[in-house]
Order: C-alpha cells, then structure tokens, then sequence
C-alpha cells in the first residue's frame, strides 16, 4: 500500500514536470504513458529501492530550474532546495543515482547565475546533512561507523564485485534492457525527443544509458529512473498526433481535446493492446510461483504445522519473511561473494551438482519439515528425498519459460512424513 502511494506520488510529479516544460495537454498524454507501460505498471509498486529513486528522481528533476524551458516565467521561483533535498535522499538510498545527479548538477552550474550560493549555502549543506544522518542510522543499525556509499563504491565500481551476479555485454542497455523496457513505446519516445527538442533531459537519457553501459552487471531495474522521462517524450508525440493542430503548446479547447484523430485512435490501440496483456501476464502470471509457495507455507505455519524449512533454491527466489509473518527457522543456500575470485558461493555448488552437493549437506543437517526447490533441481533429487523420507505435498506453477537459468517450470513442496520424524 505504500509503494502504490509512492508510486502514484511519481505519477503526479510526472504530470506536472511534463505540464511545466509542455503544457497541460503533453502531461494528460505523458501521465497515459506512465500509466499503461507495462514495465512502469510491474515493477514501480515493487518495493524496491529503485521504485522509491524513481520516485524522487521525479521530484528532484520537477524543482530543478536548468531542467526547465529558460523562458518560463516560472523559472526564478523554482525552490531549488527542494529539488537538492530529493536528489541527496536519492543517493542515499541508491548511491548509483549520483549518475543522474552529476548530471543535473553540471547543468545548474552552467545555468545558474548565482553559483556560489547554490555550491556553498545550498548543495554542501542539504548534501552534508542527508549524509550525515544516513550515517547515524548506519551506526545504530551497525553498531559501528561506516560509510554505506562508500563501500558500495569500492564493491560495485572499485572491485567490480556486481560481475559476481552475471554480467552482459556493453550495449546491453541500448539493444535489449531499456529497449523491452520502453516496448512498444520505442517509436513514439524517439519522435517525441526529435520533435520537442528538449536536448537537455534526452541527454540526460543518453548519459545515464552510457554510464551504467560501462559495467559489467547490469539490471532493467538500474535504468528505471529515466524510464518516465523515455515516456514522458512518447507523451509528447501523443499529443501531436491527437492535436488538431501543429501548435500543440496552446490551449486546446475540451471539445477539440475530445475529438481524437484516427491517427490518435490507432495509436492508443496499438499501445493499450501491446502493454496491457504484458502487464497483466508479467504481473500475475509470469514467476508466480515463488509468492504461491510463501503464502502457502505462511499458512501452514499458521496451523503450526511448519517447524523449520530448507529453501533448496538459487538465491532471492522467494520473499521469505515479508511474506511468511512467522517465527519459523529458514535455511537458505548462502550467496555471498567470496575474498577469491573463482570460487563459487554455496547456491552455486547446489546449482552445479545438487545431487552431490544434497549428500553431503545431509550429514551435517537439522532435518527439516518442509523442504522447497524448482522442478528442474526436483528431477535429480527424487531418489535423495524419497531415502529421506520426504514426501512430495504441494506443487505450484512458476514460469512457462526460462529466463536467465534453466526453465523453473514449477516450484515443490515436500514435507518431511511421518516414518521420518
């Protein structure tokens, strides 16, 4: 529930940065975009620190004046802080997102007439205060000084340690991430950009697309705080093709506005049919199996009927706890990175070789109630669960092809029988 309210909080922003660069008429069609493109439906209600730095990115971009058209009127009575207070929580909670704030913050330099105070009164105060209470609550929840970001830095960036999780080549981003991401929206973003010309905040596009192309990790959800801007430009087209005239900054009557072309009418038929049954599917049907599960074993543990259970899965399969709501023993395969490049980590050993890596788990074990794994791990592990006395209880649908491993068509739960205990 508080996603979705952040998530609508990015909505607004959205319309009304979109208003104040093109008028009411591109927000109504930006705020469509938002709406019905399918990644932003999946994943923006997420909780997820990329959903949240959307959101603020948003924000801070809407308070930032260089952003702005320079003959607005409305220019000198942006509260800049505002816009540098959300750009300081968006570092502090994804360090990354100083790529986009770079950016932005150069272009203020450039712009702005008063650089001083914008450096010495306005950015290194906001700056230093949000840095300085990230570290304070670093410290209770450490029990020690560190400095998060900074160690991000070194892991992610210094060390590379991202590649650990699987990397991609350099123009991952251009050709397949942002490009599923944005879908069918691809042509309209592009127009959109061309006709504008608002070269400014496509460049901020292009900047953050480059840098993030640089490393070798790389996720759809690194790029999703510039997915609205991508769109706010399809919205920009939109409102051409559906405006009676070329001049689409002036005000359009309701009656005209209420007029769609056929051009228009194509279009938003083209977008609903293209978005919304990969919304749907994506969220509800695609992976489902990994939520199924944790509220079933939530409500056997309810029951008191779930003492302890062994996730033999890859890891972050599964919500655990957020879902489970019980004080309930879990064993999950650990991922950690090791010191020594080369060796692999505990959920790639069972990945492997489970059959092996089963053995000889088992002979140092609490056995379990419940253990979970994917039908493609299930086949090699019949014999071993069945000489352990479990039981296959429930099975849940997953995914109805392979992603990034081999196909986890459903996801098994077995439960330790009677003879066992």
């Amino acid at each position: 529930m508080l996603q979705s309210m952040l998530s609508a909080l990015g909505d607004l922003y959205l319309y009304k940065f979109s208003g104040v660069l093109f008028g009411d008429h591109v927000a109504q069609w930006a705020l469509f975009a938002q709406i019905t493109n399918w990644f932003m439906f999946y994943c923006t209600t997420r909780t997820l620190s990329n959903s949240l730095e959307t959101v603020l990115t948003l924000v801070g971009l809407y308070y930032w004046p260089c952003m702005r058209n320079s003959t607005s009127n409305k220019v000198s009575m942006v509260p800049r802080k505002y816009g540098l207070a959300a750009a300081a929580l968006a570092c502090a909670i994804r360090p990354t997102s100083a790529i986009t704030w770079i950016y932005v913050g150069l272009l203020e330099l450039i712009v702005a007439r008063d650089r001083l105070k914008f450096i010495f009164l306005e950015a290194a105060p906001i700056g230093g205060l949000v840095l300085g209470l990230t570290c304070l609550l670093d410290r209770l929840m450490y029990g020690s000084w560190v400095l998060v970001p900074l160690n991000f830095l070194r892991f992610n960036f210094l060390s590379s340690g991202g590649d650990y999780y699987g990397t991609h080549v350099w123009h991952w981003y251009f050709t397949q991430g942002f490009s599923v991401m944005l879908f069918t929206f691809i042509p309209f973003s592009i127009y959109g950009v061309i006709l504008s010309k608002q070269w400014k905040l496509s460049g901020l596009i292009i900047w953050v697309l480059g840098l993030y192309s640089v490393l070798g990790h790389k996720e759809f959800r690194f790029v999703l705080p510039v997915l609205p801007i991508a769109l706010m430009f399809s919205g920009y087209h939109l409102s051409v093709i559906s405006a009676s005239t070329p001049d689409i900054k002036r005000k359009i009557s309701p009656s005209k506005f209420g007029k769609r072309s056929l051009k228009s009418r194509l279009a938003i038929f083209f977008l609903l049919a293209t978005n919304v049954p990969m919304a749907l599917y994506m969220s509800m049907v695609h992976q489902r199996g990994a939520e199924d599960v944790m509220n079933y074993l939530s409500r056997e543990a309810n029951y008191g009927k779930v003492k302890s259970v062994l996730f033999l899965t890859p890891c972050h399969a599964t919500p655990y706890y957020s879902t489970l709501h019980e004080n309930v023993p879990m064993r999950l395969l650990d991922c950690t990175p090791s010191d020594t490049k080369g060796i692999p980590d505990e959920s790639d050993r069972f990945m492997i070789d489970p059959a092996g890596f089963v053995a000889a788990f088992a002979k140092n074990w609490s056995v379990p109630s419940h253990i979970i794994l994917f039908d493609s791990q299930e086949r090699l592990l019949k014999d071993f669960l069945a000489l352990h006395s479990f039981q296959e209880r429930r099975r849940f649908f997953h995914s109805h092809f392979k992603v990034d491993r081999d196909l986890q068509a459903s996801i098994v739960v077995y439960t330790l029988s009677r003879e066992g205990q």
